[in-house]
């Protein structure tokens, strides 16, 4: 083969393997898309919501004082009913018969204190004409003491029997409207056993329970805003009314109650409410703040990726390590290394380089 060809072939070999190379590298460019959040601000004055249930604000559980059969109801839900109304009526036949008992055992009491009395009074004559002994006497003022405090606590019972009876009947026991029903016609129930709720006046009342991170920052007499989703957030304003100091095992949350200032007859119990709470900034300190998915750390600490706009197509993604404090519900504390509204990658840290071409989701 001449020369000439051989020198060819290199050339050609060298031309191919150059382009080959511009090939690789232009394959090493990766446009990476990622998703950004920016910096932001908490506290300062805020607003946050929170979701409860409306409810009258007096409510009383209604129970007999006894146990028994239902034999009558006479209300029914939404009724409005007046102090001393009936409400239901238990079956009273077993309560007669112990007040029957109780007044055979009191007429049998007081047949027999009626005797131990003239006994007594027999042996107190024949004691002063010395013809009784003084055991005699003593033993015949024991026996009058005796059957008259038979009587008393025969009396006792049969008052309690008749009490008994009379709690056979439940009445309201202040005016109110029937807000539920539990019991049916013969049906058992036990004593204190709730048949039914009444809700009293016009006053209603939101019940909410809020995290641990807000509870401090209420106060009893603060001012909300209360919405209904139902009448199309219809507005009402209100006042903090209880603030429980412990919290709710079964919720996790601190119970709150907050009293509507101008209730309508349009909110009704067990209706869904919004809470809406104005924090100010003596309440709450004015935090800059990262979102949490954006930080990462490595051997030299904590760090983001910043969002550099170039004056091309895509933007940059250049590390920054930065100083973080505490951490909140809505991210890191930033306490160094960034400002307000600058954007951070959110998604892919570990696979972004310094400097890296990316494209924003």
């Amino acid at each position: 083969m001449s020369r000439k060809i051989i020198n060819s072939i290199v050339i050609f070999l060298s031309i191919m393997a150059l382009i080959s190379c511009g090939e690789e590298e232009k394959k090493e460019e990766v446009i990476r898309p990622v998703r950004y959040g920016e910096v932001f601000v908490i506290g300062g004055e805020q607003t946050r919501t929170f979701t409860g249930t409306s409810r009258a604000g007096i409510s009383t559980n209604l129970s007999f004082k006894v146990s028994g059969t239902v034999q009558k109801v006479s209300v029914k839900v939404g009724d409005n009913v007046r102090r001393g109304q009936t409400l239901a009526e238990l079956d009273p036949k077993d309560y007669r018969l112990q007040v029957q008992e109780a007044e055979a055992a009191l007429t049998q009491a007081q047949s027999q204190a009626i005797n131990a009395k003239n006994n007594y009074e027999r042996v107190r004559q024949l004691y002063e004409n010395r013809t009784a002994s003084k055991s005699d006497l003593d033993a015949a003022r024991a026996a009058d003491e005796s059957a008259q405090a038979t009587v008393d606590q025969v009396s006792n019972s049969l008052e309690l029997a008749r009490r008994q009876l009379s709690y056979t009947v439940l009445k309201a026991p202040t005016n109110g409207t029937i807000a539920s029903r539990m019991i049916e016609i013969n049906e058992n129930v036990q004593a204190g056993q709730t048949i039914a709720v009444l809700n009293v006046g016009d006053d209603m009342e939101v019940a909410l329970g809020l995290p641990e991170s807000v509870i401090n920052n209420v106060q009893r007499d603060m001012n909300v805003r209360v919405t209904f989703p139902s009448l199309n957030n219809r507005s009402f304003q209100g006042i903090v009314g209880e603030v429980s100091p412990s919290v709710d095992p079964a919720s996790s949350t601190y119970p709150v109650r907050i009293k509507i200032n101008n209730p309508s007859s349009d909110v009704k119990s067990g209706m869904s409410a919004n809470v809406i709470f104005t924090f100010g900034s003596d309440s709450i300190e004015e935090l800059l703040v990262v979102p949490t998915n954006a930080v990462g750390e490595d051997g030299d600490g904590n760090f983001v990726f910043l969002i550099k706009e170039e004056d091309d197509n895509y933007p940059r993604a250049v590390k920054r390590y930065i100083e973080v404090g505490k951490l909140t519900s809505r991210g890191f504390e930033v306490l160094g290394g960034l400002s307000l509204g600058q954007k951070v990658a959110t998604a892919g840290l570990q696979s972004l380089l310094d400097g890296q071409k990316i494209r924003i989701k």
